[in-house]
């Protein structure tokens, strides 16, 4: 199986920290199921390492993430099964799960593009740092669907006026704006600052013990792990419903084709 995501230990950093990168630039990093399935691996084999202290989400190239792989939704038949889309929103419900309750601290390290279901990867960090060629943008509603799953993770960390704004026009922002906003912890105005800060971060946690830093990282996700239980089922469902809906096939052909959609009804 082709790696797309790889993990070095704290034997490799040397700072206590395990380093998770998405490493799937021909796709712009997006999340396809091989890659899903890699990084829910990765966060577990961090977990489960006493010797690793807090967790770092990088990637490579120039994008972060670019959210779902449109490839997948629009592969073989024209219209995929609501209940294939429904486990592939699951999966997705369970990775942000696992970033969200792993009891290592989680850093997203982030100096690129973030698009839709990247952005619910940024949410679920418990901090970020971004650097100053990062963009942000929920571009889901300009293919006919909405960001329903990464809702679970944006919602409870955005203001929300910001959230109303950008769930619906899809317009991009930059770090300092995602900072203003509450989307990620600290915008730097250099590239190489976002390693710097990173490194700063994990030595302050470093200070911590493993219990007390579960233990308090728990206070901060109670309420988000809350909205799990209570509506990733009912927002799998509602996500597959608009991923296999004329609409949302239209719009993401469109894309994958660069042309402009052709929506039913008036623009």
């Amino acid at each position: 199986m082709d790696t797309l995501v790889s993990y070095a230990g704290p034997e490799d950093t040397g700072d206590g920290s395990a380093r998770l990168t998405l490493d799937s630039p021909h796709n712009r990093n997006a999340l396809s199921s091989k890659l899903v399935a890699q990084l829910h691996a990765g966060l577990r084999d961090a977990a489960a390492d006493p010797n690793v202290r807090v967790i770092v989400l990088g990637h490579t190239g120039n994008t972060f993430c670019a959210g779902a792989d449109l490839s997948e939704a629009t592969d073989g038949e024209p219209r995929e099964p609501s209940d294939l889309a429904a486990d592939r929103a699951r999966e997705m419900a369970a990775l942000l799960r696992a970033i969200v309750e792993s009891p290592r601290p989680v850093i997203g390290a982030v100096d690129g593009h973030v698009r839709a279901g990247g952005m619910g990867l940024v949410g679920a960090c418990d901090l970020v740092v971004a650097g100053p060629a990062s963009t942000f943008a929920l571009t889901e509603a300009r293919i006919g669907v909405a960001p329903s799953i990464i809702s679970l993770t944006l919602l409870p960390k955005l203001a929300p006026r910001a959230a109303a704004r950008y769930f619906l026009t899809g317009e991009k922002f930059g770090a300092a704006e995602a900072a203003e906003i509450g989307l990620i912890t600290q915008a730097v105005e250099n590239s190489a600052d976002v390693a710097t800060c990173v490194a700063d971060l994990i030595a302050g946690m470093r200070l911590g013990s493993p219990q007390g830093l579960a233990a308090s990282k728990a206070l901060t996700t109670a309420a988000v792990l809350d909205g799990f239980d209570r509506d990733a089922e009912r927002l799998s469902v509602a996500s597959a419903r608009l991923f296999v809906s004329d609409e949302a096939q239209e719009g993401m052909l469109a894309f994958l084709q660069k042309r402009p959609p052709r929506w039913a009804g008036p623009a």
